[in-house]
């Protein structure tokens, strides 16, 4: 089972694949002539526009709920790991990633928001509905619907759990069962409350959880401000081989960055879209706009923040492929949340254990949240027109049984299993989004050309000639010519 396992992930999660997504990125970056560069005032503008309905919720609470994903423990471990690895080169390729990354998380986002129905009161959308509307493959769609609820539901969040689990218990001595029993509680209130709860639990939790963390992260940069030329010289010099010390691993530095960057930004992999997807615009091309920016928000904010507290203190190992130490000023400690604990122990000493074990809960929790929403759009795109309560029941139990037991178990293969099923989503979505990008172009270009004209942006699929947009043809028209 563990030899199959290994070798799914071999080929999923394989470096061409990695490289294949760059490329695509780049690719959307040129067709949308850098959009990530020219809107990027936009972006932020539309973050804090629009509100909420009965069917969806506002640009913000989607950011925020698509953000709960993005931001995870891959913020504080993935980030030390790619510095143990590739050096502190990697962090420059990880905020490469993030720039081209932007343009493929709008791709998608948009096509969510053009191909989205209101099911059973509320918007829905995603890979799995733009697979089926855009493609006309049902079956398709079905595949990336299963093989998301598996990884979502059953497979990833024990894994976040446990991190949380381990956290507390390193930091404060709290017992796994005690946690185990407290997070089941807590978010069984959240996701009881269904998809308008979560996005509000998410509004708060996400801006405080990311919010304080950068916050912390400055202190410890002014607090060793003499060293600020130096890191960014060593970041931008072992990027391109020009460091003595880290130039015979440059292209460990651009293998490691380009993979953690993907893995903690998630541009690309069909899990942004879902929450895309419910928010209430007047225009697709906002919420693409909206969800590049939470790409950049990820990794140039909050990534950056792990980096730097590990940079500027100095806390940091990095070895070579072949197992010698190029660095070694943490002998012994593995790559991870220990590297951030460690640097801020040596800033703040007695504070960082406990400062990363909240960071991880909130990190890890809000990422469990995440995890469900998609779980449960994709349940109800696989029983839509049926009656799809007991289904979402049991989904719920489902989750909250694997959240527990994660908590108290480490289960080694579970993260083999969930990455497999995380691939299966990114390869299902990569081509998806490379047959389908065309409507997002579209809708990209016609907004483009209102704004020039001076109005807010109103989507005519019609007009377009997009067609199985059904949403926008029969549900919002009448809203919009009542604005109008």
């Amino acid at each position: 089972m563990e030899a199959v396992v290994g070798w799914l992930n071999g080929v999923l999660w394989s470096s061409p694949v990695i490289y294949l997504i760059l490329a695509i990125g780049l690719v959307f970056s040129i067709m949308t002539r850098f959009l990530q560069v020219r809107h990027i005032k936009e972006m932020f503008k539309l973050m804090f526009q629009g509100k909420s309905s009965d069917a969806g919720v506002s640009s913000f609470q989607a950011l925020a709920l698509s953000l709960s994903g993005r931001v995870g423990t891959g913020n504080i471990a993935g980030t030390a790991t790619a510095i143990a690895f590739g050096g502190p080169g990697a962090v420059f390729w990880m905020w490469t990633i993030a720039f081209i990354g932007a343009s493929s998380a709008f791709i998608e986002s948009t096509l969510a928001q053009i191909y989205k129905v209101k099911q059973d009161g509320q918007y829905r959308g995603g890979p799995a509905y733009y697979i089926e509307k855009g493609m006309g493959w049902r079956w398709y769609g079905v595949i990336f619907a299963a093989a998301s609820i598996l990884a979502m539901a059953l497979l990833m969040p024990g894994i976040q759990s446990n991190s949380i689990a381990l956290g507390l218990e390193n930091a404060f001595g709290l017992n796994k069962w005690i946690t185990a029993i407290g997070l089941v509680i807590l978010l069984g209130v959240i996701i009881f409350g269904g998809v308008k709860r979560i996005a509000k639990v998410a509004q708060y939790a996400v801006p405080f959880m990311a919010l304080g963390y950068i916050f912390l992260s400055l202190i410890i940069v002014v607090m060793n401000i003499t060293e600020l030329p130096a890191v960014f010289a060593l970041i931008f010099k072992s990027a391109f081989a020009l460091d003595s010390a880290f130039g015979g691993i440059v292209g460990m530095a651009i293998a490691w960055g380009v993979k953690r960057g993907i893995y903690s930004n998630e541009a690309g992999q069909g899990t942004g879209p879902h929450a895309a997807a419910a928010a209430e615009v007047s225009h697709p091309a906002k919420q693409g706009l909206v969800q590049a920016a939470s790409v950049y928000i990820d990794t140039l904010l909050v990534c950056s923040a792990t980096a730097f507290m590990i940079l500027f203190t100095g806390m940091y190992n990095v070895e070579k492929e072949d197992g010698t130490m190029l660095v070694n000023n943490l002998n012994g400690v593995e790559a991870g949340p220990a590297y951030t604990q460690a640097a801020i122990e040596s800033v703040l000493p007695g504070f960082g254990a406990g400062f990363v074990a909240v960071a991880l809960f909130f990190f890890a929790f809000t990422t469990i949240m995440a995890y469900y929403y998609i779980a449960e759009t994709n349940v109800a795109y696989i029983f839509r027109g049926k009656n799809n309560t007991w289904a979402i029941a049991a989904l719920k139990i489902i989750l909250l049984g694997a959240t527990m037991y994660g908590a108290v178990k480490t289960a080694e293969l579970a993260w083999a299993l969930g990455d497999v099923g995380l691939g299966i989503m990114v390869w299902l979505n990569m081509v998806a989004i490379v047959l389908l990008y065309k409507p997002a172009l579209k809708a990209l270009k016609d907004y483009e050309e209102q704004k020039k004209q001076g109005i807010d942006p109103v989507f005519d699929p019609v007009k377009l000639g997009i067609k199985n947009a059904d949403f926008w043809e029969k549900e919002a028209k009448p809203d919009q010519e009542k604005v109008s």
